[in-house]
């Protein structure tokens, strides 16, 4: 499950940045950086990952989201969404706000993260962040190839009130 976790959010980081993949033509993906993976990397990413090319920030992410897998939920979505985001160079400095669903401000705000106008969690694009409201903090999450990936990883969405989807225009 550690495993599948980390995995399911390195999915979500490349696929962000991937060509053919939805917003593609407003992701952050650098074709001059990308590169085939290593046979040890393809054994992370899945028997598809020989089709594509990788940018070495995503690659870097995944290792680091693969070390800091949890099997469970911490309570701490935002903290492993924030990390994610900045270890793989997706946003140039940690978020400031603590809650999660105050990531639905801030994303745009700070980082320039485009709101897609879409409200069912299961039809936002692989790679798109994911905020939900509530009474209490909220909870924000990665679209992954398998499902959703925060602190831990679930195949189906939260079970919250959807605030927004969110993904990187390319700058």
């Amino acid at each position: 499950m550690k495993y599948f976790v980390h995995i399911s959010l390195c999915l979500w980081l490349l696929l962000l940045i991937l060509p053919g993949t939805s917003g593609a033509s407003e992701s952050i993906y650098d074709q001059k950086s990308a590169r085939p993976l290593t046979p040890a990397e393809a054994a992370m990413f899945g028997p598809q990952a020989g089709k594509y090319r990788y940018d070495n920030r995503m690659i870097r992410a995944a290792q680091i989201a693969q070390s800091r897998a949890k099997a469970h939920s911490t309570s701490c979505c935002w903290r492993y969404v924030k990390t994610a985001l900045l270890a793989a160079g997706v946003v140039d400095s940690y978020p400031k706000t603590a809650y999660a669903k105050q990531a639905a401000k801030e994303l745009p705000q700070s980082y320039g993260f485009k709101k897609l106008s879409i409200r069912d969690p299961n039809r936002a694009p692989v790679g798109s962040v994911l905020v939900y409201g509530g009474n209490d903090a909220g909870h924000v999450e990665i679209r992954t190839a398998r499902g959703y990936v925060s602190d831990f990883s679930s195949p189906t969405p939260y079970a919250r009130p959807l605030i927004g989807v969110y993904v990187k225009p390319q700058t």
